[in-house]
């Protein structure tokens, strides 16, 4: 059941069900918590599950026209406080994973475990930056558009032939995000720090899962990056959308770190 707070004038949705440890999930760009429908029946059986709508995410505000990752880790802080939650397990998707980084960078004793699904501690790079930069200005004149080629580009060709139903209920989700939203995202993921010390100077459980066609992310930098930072590592052979192209193995991939945790 939704629930909503206030934080900073601004409403904030999550939901919260289920008993035992406490795993907050935290989705990625263009995503809200629908994404977790199909993982939370099996996870929530022993655990508390709490889902939160990033700031310009489905049911929750946006707050001004930069949402980094410091402002968006308050608002998950927010909720676990509202709750009184002293300690949980973060899994965050892709920009999701950023969040949970930076919440852990402030909040290391409230940590169990931090799990990046399709995400990284790596800033990004010029390249990247300069891409967020053309698709802020684009946005405004284009956004269906601009959205749905952004969002289909996060599959490969095969899935996205596998998985038409799914990706269309994805991308309509995705198609909700405000302009501001957008924009404000963008931004904040830009100009995130490098969180590589946060894995590597850390002793929470930590776990990367990464896919070998992942279109976002280098899949070798991935490997790399779990290898410097003392992080265990689970290999899928899809893309960037794992919770939809790797359901199954995803969801015993979890169980065994929540375990671990």
């Amino acid at each position: 059941m939704t629930q909503n707070i206030k934080f900073k004038n601004a409403k904030i949705s999550f939901s919260d069900q289920g008993k035992g440890t406490a795993i907050v999930l935290i989705h990625g760009f263009l995503e809200n918590s629908t994404m977790w429908k199909d993982i939370i029946p099996e996870i929530s059986k022993r655990n508390r599950i709490i889902t939160i709508d990033l700031l310009g995410h489905g049911k929750t505000d946006c707050i001004g026209y930069s949402h980094s990752m410091e402002l968006f880790a308050e608002t998950v802080e927010a909720v676990l406080k509202h709750l009184r939650i002293r300690k949980s397990i973060l899994i965050g998707h892709s920009l999701g994973g950023y969040v949970a980084l930076a919440f852990a960078d402030k909040n290391p004793q409230k940590v169990k475990g931090l799990c990046l699904l399709n995400s990284t501690s790596n800033e990004d790079d010029n390249e990247r930056k300069n891409l967020r930069l053309r698709a802020n200005k684009m946005i405004q004149d284009n956004f269906t558009n601009m959205v749905r080629m952004s969002f289909l580009n996060l599959f490969g060709e095969e899935s996205r032939q596998k998985f038409k139903e799914e990706m269309k209920s994805a991308l309509h989700e995705a198609l909700q995000t405000p302009i501001q939203g957008y924009i404000a995202t963008q931004e904040g993921m830009r100009i995130r720090s490098n969180r590589n010390h946060i894995l590597a100077e850390n002793d929470f459980k930590k776990l990367i899962i990464v896919g070998e066609k992942d279109p976002v992310l280098n899949f070798k930098i991935s490997i790399n990056e779990a290898k410097k930072t003392n992080s265990e590592v689970v290999i899928f052979n899809n893309g960037h959308m794992s919770h939809i192209e790797n359901k199954e193995e995803l969801i015993k991939a979890l169980k065994v770190f929540i375990k671990s945790c």
